[in-house]
Parts: structure tokens; C-alpha cells; sequence
């Protein structure tokens, strides 16, 4: 997932500086990539029409999502890469609707909320040429969101 496109290319080289990747680029399923504390997932299994799935496209790989966030027993720190990644987190662990909506977390890029079974919820814009083609995203602002996570992470192991 993420191989070979320019946000791939942002999330690997951002992996690899804090620890997470043995690469700083992936490019092909056996390109020797190997990911350490950390996995990585999607809201959405294919690609949308303009690159902007609709709700009921991501309310039919929710389940998916859920199947897979149950294996992840030993995840302790969850970084959603936009509202979609944010919202789609959120409904497939089950919070969405546990949590009334005012103590949802909100997205919003570097925000951290700890949820009340311990579990950190971050967040960041997503790596999408729209982000950071017009600078709303920058290298700075993207590997500061991983440094933070890289903490995070060592803080509950």
C-alpha cells in the first residue's frame, strides 16, 4: 500500500527517518521493505472516482477494516492520515458510536487525543499532492507528526 506514488514516496522517507521502515521508498510488494512497530492500512480498497470516495463506499470496506484493526491486539498508538483515515478509524474500532459527539476526537493535523482505553488516536494531513503541492503540508510539518509518533510509540512499549 502506498507504493510507488508521490504520497508513498512522503510516507516512506518519513517510516525510515523515524525508525519505522527499513527503506526510505517502496516501490513493489517484494522490494525488501520491512515495517517495524507499525502497519499500515486504508479506509477505502480501491480508488475512487476523483480520488474522493463516497460515504457509502467506505461504509462497504468498513468491515474490512474492522476485521483487520481486531488483529492488531498489541496496537497501542494509531496515526490516521486525514479526516476520512481519522473518521474511518474511529467508526471501524467501534469509538464513533461509543463516544457522544462532542467527545469525539477531532481531526485536525498533530492533534493527539487519548482515548479512554489508553489508545492514541494522531493525526496528520494526508500526503496528497493537493496537500503539499500548495503547502498546506510541508516536509517539516509531515516528519514532525512521525517523530511524535516514534515517541509515542516508545513511550508505551
Amino acid at each position: 500500500m502506498f507504493t510507488g506514488d508521490s504520497s508513498g514516496d512522503w510516507l516512506y522517507d518519513a517510516l525510515h527517518r523515524t525508525g519505522f521502515a527499513s527503506l526510505g521508498t517502496s516501490v513493489a510488494r517484494d522490494d525488501g521493505q520491512r515495517l517495524t512497530d507499525c502497519w499500515i492500512t486504508a479506509a477505502g480498497r480501491c480508488a475512487p472516482p476523483d480520488n474522493k470516495p463516497t460515504p457509502e463506499e467506505l461504509a462497504r470496506c468498513r468491515p474490512y477494516l474492522a476485521a483487520e484493526l481486531a488483529l492488531l491486539t498489541r496496537a497501542r498508538v494509531v496515526l490516521a492520515l486525514g479526516r476520512i483515515g481519522h473518521e474511518a478509524w474511529l467508526k471501524a474500532s467501534g469509538w464513533w458510536d461509543r463516544l457522544p459527539p462532542r467527545e469525539r476526537p477531532v481531526f485536525a493535523h498533530g492533534a493527539e487525543h487519548v482515548l479512554p482505553d489508553g489508545m492514541v488516536l494522531m493525526s496528520s494531513f494526508h500526503p496528497s499532492r493537493q496537500n503539499t503541492q500548495t503547502g498546506r503540508l510541508s516536509r517539516a510539518m509531515w516528519l514532525r507528526v512521525f517523530e511524535r509518533a516514534r515517541e509515542r510509540v516508545s513511550e508505551r512499549s
